[in-house]
């Protein structure tokens, strides 16, 4: 069977051409083809009337219907359907969807659609079903529409052909700045914000009277986009970039009231979702991400936004706030100025928005006004005619009654007296009531107004000033009924606002527990008390728990955590949270990412990591090694954290010191013993090595501290034992030895004093703070605390409960903090 054959044996036609084409080339032109025509049929506004296809056919649908803003609401499904029956064959949902956008007025600056019903909500709730809802244009909406029956834009068919429809309306205002316009075409996107109309239009006069202005020149009336929702728009600098170049980032910061037990929202920065932002707010509350915060409630009204954020007791609101504001309370609004010119995507800036209008709307006013001359000479014609009739009246009537029928009037009164057509048939259609002095008058003057009016229109079509005045003074009519006040502010840029800009610098004293719960105090909590005294209570700890340090730091100090495994973890004093003495702590794992059994053993408060050069950190572990490495290496620590010491089996890492390798270097252990030498023994290692041995230990004894001493500066090594006795032995009592020695006897330990516990180097108006494992702290002057030799047993420091010890020790040096010693 032939190949032209079909499956009934029928012979099919041969095509009459047959084009080959690439594959690639016929998908790339399809493809050009649909982008275009979404980017110009769908996704981008023009740039003259601010509008999408979808809204011009919305507003225009109405105007034809008469569903202005003087008649009543019509359901919206019948708006929705005449839409789509005449001029946009999409579907209902999109249709109703841009229909009550233009209805939301926290969406559109100058809302264009008069809704009745729930066209939704800032909460994210969507609009009611359209056999619900009933809508009108606005007043303003109609002003876009005003004069298109004059002939003042092009008119296509719609997509069947049954109508006609604007392609463009002609916007007395210029609504692509006021209202703003956002869509995602094919390759490309638009993001205008809305304007204050007053300033826009203020603009736009200045730019008539000025033409060769500049952007900044514009910018003194247009200060930055106006949200309909309000808020605050944060600098200037993105504003101007934005306006210069048509595309740029603002931070749009929400308007927060604060004091001190309350932060309360009272505007959100534009297309925020107040409901999805309350449930954002209360998941990091819950999630421990946000601290301070006791109760989140919201009390908005049909009068405006309110949301009210209670904080805890002891809270810091300008923390809290900043934590809102980073993650929450301040968007950016990226600023596309991309709008169709000539039917091509374009981004303009400020002046070039602003001159597609000015342009447009001067086509509009022209054709206008050759339209209404148009109109006034036609009728300036025909009163002519009657004019003429009436000085000639009985002629005029003597022909009219001569004549066989209208017809022959007509012939007869144009060969008489030269009228026209038009001029005649009005004559012949006139009646007798009209021949009395009073109807001439009447036309006479309406003769004059209308030539009154040729003239005027003839003026404007004449001078381009004079139509530049009637879009000026047609401008300021709209402004007087329309404008209203701006609703965004503009506030400084300031930078960057960090936590810690807003803690203020003091010092405090954090504790941590042996089941890692720490937290910081207020130095100022615990005034100095004499020696041998209980303290009071510093930390209410849980059952089985038990202080393990207590250690002076200020908020804004680096704190380098170490634990027992050779671990060092970073983190800032303020991010440890304040508490009160009797309060428990926060655990240290919603802080640092320690593993099972691992503890923080020793913390070293740095005050700047990056700005280490010629200090080290200078570590001893419980069998007596040493090691020094520089504080540089501890520059880029991990959340995860990171090695500071390699240990044997075994072995455990107990303290470490701040030193500036001129220091020498005092190690004590729990039986009493001490050996001092010159740091520099010690050369300085990677955070990977396992040091070198600082002391020999006999038996089961094992290290418990490290001081590093400054001949300069300290005058005392201070030794405190597990039963709450120390004393005070002069530096030069210790003589310095090599290292990885025996060491000499410190403090002499037995059943009074038990096992030694701490050591530190102290001076003259230094403070002591000693905490117990059960949570009592004191603070009193090192020099209530005797001065003794080595090899003694000391005096009391701290009075014990029985079964409780000396946990920790902490040095107040005498230039920080309170030195009262008015006791407590």
């Amino acid at each position: 069977m032939s190949s032209d054959a079909d499956d009934d044996g029928e012979t099919r036609a041969p095509a009459a051409r047959v084009d080959t084409a690439r594959i690639e080339q016929e998908m790339e032109q399809s493809y050009i083809d649909y982008a275009m025509s979404v980017i110009a049929g769908r996704a981008l506004p023009d740039a003259r009337d601010g509008l999408k296809p979808v809204h011009r056919r919305i507003l225009y649908a109405m105007h034809e219907a008469g569903v202005t803003s003087r008649a009543s609401h019509r359901k919206s499904s019948s708006v929705v359907g005449e839409t789509m029956g005449d001029f946009h064959p999409h579907g209902d949902s999109a249709i109703y969807d841009a229909l009550a956008r233009m209805a939301q007025g926290f969406s559109m600056r100058a809302p264009l659609v008069d809704g009745q019903g729930n066209f939704g909500s800032i909460d994210g709730d969507p609009p009611a079903a359209m056999r619900y809802t009933e809508a009108r244009m606005s007043p303003i909406a109609e002003e876009l529409l005003a004069d298109i029956e004059k002939d003042t834009v092009d008119f296509s068919s719609n997509y069947d052909g049954r109508k006609q429809e604007p392609d463009v309306l002609p916007a007395a205002f210029p609504n692509l700045l006021v209202n703003g316009s956002s869509g995602i075409a094919v390759g490309m996107s638009t993001n205008v914000p809305p304007h204050n109309l007053g300033e826009v239009i203020d603009a736009t006069i200045h730019l008539i009277d000025n033409p060769d202005c500049t952007v900044e020149d514009l910018m003194d009336h247009v200060v930055a986009p106006d949200f309909p929702t309000g808020a605050n728009i944060v600098g200037r600098n993105a504003v101007h970039k934005a306006y210069k170049t048509g595309r740029g980032r603002l931070r749009v910061r929400a308007e927060i009231e604060t004091n001190e037990d309350r932060i309360v929202v009272t505007e959100l920065p534009y297309q925020a979702n107040k409901a999805r932002l309350i449930e954002r707010i209360a998941d990091d509350v819950n999630e421990g991400k946000l601290d301070g915060v006791r109760d989140l409630r919201d009390e908005s009204d049909r009068d405006g936004i309110r949301i009210v954020i209670e904080l805890k007791r002891g809270a810091n609101p300008d923390v809290v706030e900043n934590q809102l504001l980073e993650s929450h309370l301040e968007t950016t609004f990226g600023v596309i100025n991309l709008a169709l010119v000539d039917g091509q995507p374009k981004v303009l800036d400020l002046k070039e928005t602003l001159s597609v209008y000015l342009d447009h709307r001067r086509e509009v006013v022209r054709r206008r006004s050759e339209y209404d001359l148009a109109e006034a000479e036609d009728r300036a014609h025909i009163l002519e005619g009657r004019l003429k009739a009436l000085e000639n009246a009985d002629e005029v009537v003597e022909v009219i009654r001569d004549a066989e029928d209208r017809d022959a009037a007509k012939t007869a009164l144009k060969a008489a007296f030269d009228f026209s057509d038009d001029q005649v048939n009005h004559i012949v259609a006139m009646q007798l009531g009209s021949l009395t002095s009073m109807e001439t008058a009447a036309i006479e003057e309406e003769y004059e107004e209308v030539q009154a009016r040729i003239d005027r229109l003839t003026e404007i079509l004449e001078n381009e000033s004079e139509l530049l005045g009637v879009i000026k003074d047609e401008l300021r009519d709209i402004k007087e009924e329309y404008a209203d006040e701006r609703r965004t502010r503009i506030i400084e840029d300031t930078g960057e606002v960090t936590d810690e800009d807003l803690i203020p610098q003091e010092d405090t004293l954090v504790v941590v527990s042996e089941d890692d719960y720490i937290k910081r105090m207020s130095l100022s909590t615990f005034r100095a008390q004499n020696r041998g005294g209980k303290g009071i209570i510093g930390a209410d700890l849980k059952e089985g728990d038990r202080v393990s340090s207590v250690f002076l730091a200020n908020t804004h100090d680096y704190l380098l955590c170490f634990t027992n495994q050779g671990q060092v973890y970073k983190l800032k004093t303020y991010q440890v949270p304040e508490m009160s003495r009797t309060a428990r702590g926060k655990s240290a794992v919603n802080l640092l990412d320690l593993d099972d059994e691992e503890e923080i053993e020793a913390v070293v408060d740095c005050e700047n990591l990056e700005e280490g050069a010629g200090r080290y950190l200078t570590m001893a572990t419980q069998s007596g090694r040493v090691k020094r490495t520089a504080v540089e290496e501890f520059g880029n620590i991990l959340s995860t954290g990171i090695r500071a010491i390699r240990l044997e089996e075994g072995d455990e890492l107990v303290d470490v010191e701040l030193t500036d390798g001129d220091r020498d270097l005092v190690v004590a252990t729990a039986d009493g013993m001490s050996i001092r030498f010159d740091e520099s023994e010690v050369r300085p290692m990677g955070r990977d090595a396992r040091g070198v041995g600082g002391i020999k230990l006999e038996g089961s004894d094992r290290v418990v501290g490290l001081a590093g001493v400054d001949t300069d500066d300290h005058n005392w090594v201070l030794t405190v034992t597990d039963n709450g006795y120390g004393k005070r032995t002069p530096v030069d009592d210790y003589r310095q030895q090599s290292r990885y020695g025996k060491g000499l006897i410190d403090i002499k330990t037995n059943d009074r004093n038990g096992s030694a516990c701490a050591i530190d180097a102290v001076a003259p108006g230094d403070h002591l703070v000693a905490m117990s494992e059960d949570g009592q702290i004191m603070r009193t002057p090192v020099e209530d605390v005797s001065t003794v030799g080595r090899n003694t047993m000391g005096v009391i420091v701290m009075e014990l409960e029985d079964g409780d010890s000396v946990a920790s020790v902490a040095v107040i040096p005498a230039d920080r903090g309170d030195t009262d010693d008015d006791e407590s």
